[in-house]
């Protein structure tokens, strides 16, 4: 991991206007923190406190109210073709092929057919889809579909993955066998990724580190460096002892009506 921040949050700080007229709802406040390149970091928190809106403001998908996002340096002002984003569904086009689902992001870039097909068939074979290219997605299973997904999402070659809860909707077992390829892809292509996650023991095997936030408005109250070997392989990282111990410590400062869940002045 090199001392290069790919990924920056400076004062950020998100406002809503309210239907209604029920006045204007800050969600996130005075939000700083950076993400280096080839860290893996998680981003824990009640439900509602903006993590979300933080991976929105990262993509360019939002503006922020105050304070900036920067990715690679540059002021994030709109959509930014070295950051991808992956959500919890995932919202493959069903009248095309696992390949041409794989291919659809370098397509809009204007990738040459060549080097599409040449990028597709080497992520499809590194999550064990080759055989399946031709299919559509109605034809595989939901773990399937979050592999071709995340396929896609590192197909464009992002320097910056930005990771909303991407395995919460399959089960148990394949969560696991998906967090292992996640975490030898990032490992290998030395990506840079901002993790969501309501899954404390995710968080942990799969992270640098960790960071809390309190509740609406969100801030980040805790910083969890995980000092742990094995970040490519979150199975084997569950055998570890300090797994339940990093667990135990963010179940603390996550204590629903814990005065350590409150940011700074109160909640707005």
């Amino acid at each position: 991991m090199s001392d290069v921040v790919r990924l920056e949050y400076r004062n950020v700080t998100m406002r809503f206007a309210q239907s209604g007229n029920r006045g204007v709802l800050t969600a996130v406040r005075d939000v700083s923190f950076a993400v280096r390149d080839g860290e893996v970091v998680s981003l824990i928190g009640p439900s509602g406190c903006g993590k979300s809106t933080l991976l929105n403001i990262g993509s360019g998908l939002a503006a922020p109210s105050q304070g900036e996002a920067f990715v690679d340096g540059e002021r994030v002002a709109g959509p930014n073709a070295h950051v991808a984003f992956m959500l919890q569904k995932d919202l493959l086009l069903p009248w095309r092929t696992v390949d041409e689902n794989v291919m659809f992001g370098v397509e809009i870039q204007g990738v040459p057919a060549a080097e599409r097909m040449k990028r597709s068939q080497a992520l499809l074979a590194n999550f064990n889809l080759a055989e399946f290219s031709n299919h559509y997605p109605h034809q595989l299973s939901g773990g399937m579909r979050q592999r071709v997904a995340l396929a896609r999402t590192l197909a464009v070659d992002p320097h910056v993955l930005l990771l909303d809860e991407p395995f919460s909707a399959v089960d148990a077992q394949t969560r696991m066998v998906l967090q292992r390829d996640l975490a030898q892809i990032l490992r290998q292509a030395r990506k840079t990724a901002l993790l969501i996650t309501h899954d404390l023991a995710e968080a942990v095997t799969l992270s640098d580190r960790v960071l809390v936030m309190s509740r609406r408005p969100g801030t980040i109250i805790d910083e969890i460096a995980i000092d742990m070997p094995q970040r490519d392989d979150p199975i084997a990282r569950r055998h570890d002892p300090k797994v339940n111990d990093y667990v135990a410590l963010l179940m603390d400062r996550l204590g629903i009506g814990h005065a350590a869940l409150e940011p700074a002045g109160g909640a707005a």
